[in-house]
């Protein structure tokens, strides 16, 4: 009935009943929406569709565009009434007021959960290219983030709005190819790029990220991570997931991250090399002593915080070393929260911490891939993937 990969059921199903059973079923489902503007893409001259996608993106008119193609762009730019545009830019401010410390968890915490799934990192495993695309898949992944998080990003043709839709077509791309390939285990992995494993990376951008902060001791109160947890619904249903299975609230996400944590498996040697390159990535470009030093400090900083986060159990399957200074982390976690209370009882003290962490994740985007930029481009080869 389900993939080979979905685990545990019995002591899921006591604990979470049928659930098990109807979110299962999502491992065999598609975006069959944006699998079909894929398909009408390919019947375009190489280049085409894409341009044309991107002016849609725009708001442009593009009455030469497919059906299926319109129809998406319309789709997306629906807004539910559901929606509050109030609180989905105080979710947001919850990163920016967070600055360097959700840039921390995004990086140990979030993408390391990801790749620990041993089905949900097949499709990243399949780019054959785990090492070289460490850096930009982090870089990638950061814009993105920001992009959503800024105020108004995720109204209908914004930045963030466009790249979360880029990112959808991606999806649908990588599964077309993936399946074309002959190399993928259905039996065992469920479809690429399925609707569970998306819902699953929504929650490692929402839930993973409110529960790493608080981890690190920054207080978050629950009114803030239902606005956090509001914004990723509307990112979730813009990328394609389906409402079946987009939380609406903290409690209801972390239910569900709970869910797919206990019946995701245990990681594997792709889990182990993926988490490897994600920390190696810091040594990219450094050609000089100083700089070869200051990344093996960045990476015993990283997986220190990797250790924190995740736990020293999980830390030990994937092969991410104790630090000599862990014995820090407890003074660091007291220091953070009593900055974050500090900055809480001070007039204009959060509009300063939202201004300053802003401007860290600019800086981020800013020198995130040297100069290159951010068009997540649609894939042509399962060797190019970006991720």
């Amino acid at each position: 009935m389900f993939p080979a990969r979905y685990v545990n059921l019995e002591p899921a199903r006591r604990r979470f009943g049928d659930r098990v059973d109807r979110l299962g079923r999502h491992l065999w489902d598609s975006d069959v929406q944006a699998d079909r503007v894929i398909a009408a893409m390919d019947d375009m001259e190489k280049g085409e569709g894409w341009r044309v996608f991107e002016r849609g993106l725009r708001g442009e008119p593009i009455p030469e565009s497919p059906p299926a193609m319109r129809e998406l762009l319309e789709e997306a730019a629906y807004v539910p009434a559901w929606v509050d545009w109030g609180v989905a830019d105080r979710g947001g401010a919850l990163l920016m007021r967070a600055g360097a410390l959700g840039g921390a968890v995004l990086g140990a915490r979030s993408l390391v959960l990801g790749y620990a799934s041993p089905g949900g990192n097949k499709p990243l495993v399949f780019s054959g290219r785990l090492k070289e695309q460490a850096a930009r898949r982090l870089n990638e992944t950061a814009r993105f983030v920001q992009a959503v998080c800024r105020p108004a990003g995720m109204r209908p043709f914004a930045e963030g709005w466009q790249i979360t839709l880029k990112v959808r077509l991606i999806h649908a791309q990588v599964r077309k190819m993936i399946l074309a390939s002959g190399r993928w285990n259905t039996e065992a992995w469920g479809l690429p790029a399925n609707q569970h494993d998306l819902a699953g990376t929504t929650l490692l951008f929402s839930a993973a990220i409110i529960d790493g902060l608080r981890k690190l001791g920054m207080p978050i109160p629950s009114e803030d991570a239902d606005s956090y947890i509001h914004l990723w619904r509307w990112v979730g249903r813009t990328i394609g997931v389906h409402s079946d299975i987009l939380p609406a609230s903290e409690p209801e996400a972390m239910r569900l991250a709970d869910l797919i944590e206990l019946t995701m498996g245990e990681p594997d040697q792709d889990s182990r090399d993926l988490t490897r390159a994600l920390f190696e990535a810091a040594f990219d470009g450094c050609d000089t002593k100083r700089k070869i030093r200051e990344a093996e400090r960045n990476v015993m900083f990283g997986r220190l915080v990797c250790r924190e986060l995740i736990g020293d159990e999980l830390a030990d399957k994937l092969d991410v070393p104790r630090q000599p200074i862990r014995y820090a982390m407890p003074m660091m976690k007291r220091l953070i929260t009593a900055a974050s209370r500090v900055t809480r009882a001070v007039p204009f003290g959060e509009r300063s911490a939202i201004a300053v962490g802003t401007h860290y994740w600019d800086r981020v985007v800013e020198i995130g891939l040297q100069g290159a930029t951010y068009e997540f481009p649609l894939p042509r080869s399962l060797a190019n993937l970006a991720a």
